[in-house]
């Protein structure tokens, strides 16, 4: 039999959740291969990168739209655990759960709208964006694909970022600075400060290569919310202790409302505030903590080479 498509896996890996206890992705792609009588040759294909199984692939895509819907969580990587409404969902869920039934939670319109950059004709200003690439020319299709693999991939980088040391992140924070372009070749053009004499500063890098000025960064792995206008209160006390103009104050979590004012606001300081979302993209933009998995050139005819 054909390998079915990754939503039919969805209701099934959503069944085996349901006893409430965590359970590896691996033990999920067992039982859901079982369920759908897959012989041992379908459940060793490979996708085109050959990096993992077929069967694999559209089990972690299907837990990748329960996850976006709240109907699973990660408790830890590779590790799913189904939620309360995820429990509650299954008692009156269809036996196949296509991505436009998750549309009823605000959670998965949102995570399509953020890996959409245009709808289809048909659908209407007050309609949210359709982005499964499932419609549309090859290339818009190959387009939709590759912006929901990177907000996925976004959501990846951060739970792996949120687990790391206060230590790691802020050298995480000093390596994008450089990627962005600040500071230079010299090795004290970024560093960490660390926690014996930061004074409410974790790092500092040079503003350019002729190190003219400096910007000094705050980093808060922050799970306790939203950073709030006091936390950034307490960074700007710390700039205007350093004597600096310039500072970039960077969280895996989000900013309040009076957060994002304040900064806005503040005299003689020009702070920026990179949210935890902010944050993953500027990691995929700039290559750190990501890695090529596959590259699709689209080639088309060069009319110029056949002009005669």
């Amino acid at each position: 039999m054909a390998i079915p498509e990754f939503y039919r896996f969805m209701r099934p890996s959503l069944e085996i959740l349901a006893d409430g206890q965590p359970r590896h992705v691996q033990e999920i792609v067992r039982t859901v291969a079982s369920r759908f009588g897959l012989s041992d040759p379908e459940i060793a294909e490979l996708i085109p990168s050959g990096r993992k199984t077929r069967v694999r692939d559209r089990t972690e895509w299907s837990l990748t739209y329960l996850r976006q819907a709240r109907l699973v969580d990660r408790t830890k990587p590779g590790t799913y655990k189904i939620t309360e409404r995820g429990g509650d969902y299954l008692t009156k869920a269809p036996q196949v759960i296509k991505p436009d039934e998750l549309r009823q939670f605000p959670e998965f319109v949102d995570f399509l709208n953020r890996s959409a950059t245009t709808a289809p004709p048909s659908t209407s200003a007050s309609t949210p964006e359709r982005t499964a690439p499932d419609s549309g020319t090859p290339q818009e299709m190959m387009g939709a694909a590759f912006r929901v693999l990177n907000v996925e991939l976004a959501r990846q980088l951060l739970d792996q970022v949120k687990s790391m040391s206060p230590a790691f992140f802020e050298q995480l924070i000093v390596d994008l600075m450089l990627r962005l372009g600040y500071g230079g070749p010299a090795s004290d053009a970024g560093m960490t400060l660390g926690r014996s004499g930061d004074e409410g500063v974790d790092g500092v890098i040079k503003q350019d290569k002729l190190g003219l000025d400096n910007i000094y960064l705050q980093a808060k792995r922050w799970s306790q919310g939203p950073v709030g206008r006091k936390e950034v209160q307490a960074f700007v006390g710390a700039l205007y202790g350093q004597g600096a103009s310039k500072g970039v104050f960077i969280t895996t979590s989000q900013f309040t409302k009076e957060a994002v004012d304040y900064a806005r606001n503040t005299p003689n300081i020009k702070l920026s505030l990179v949210d935890g979302e902010q944050l993953a993209v500027l990691m995929i933009e700039h290559d750190l903590g990501v890695s090529v998995e596959k590259r699709y050139d689209v080639k088309r005819v060069d009319s110029d080479y056949f002009t005669e």
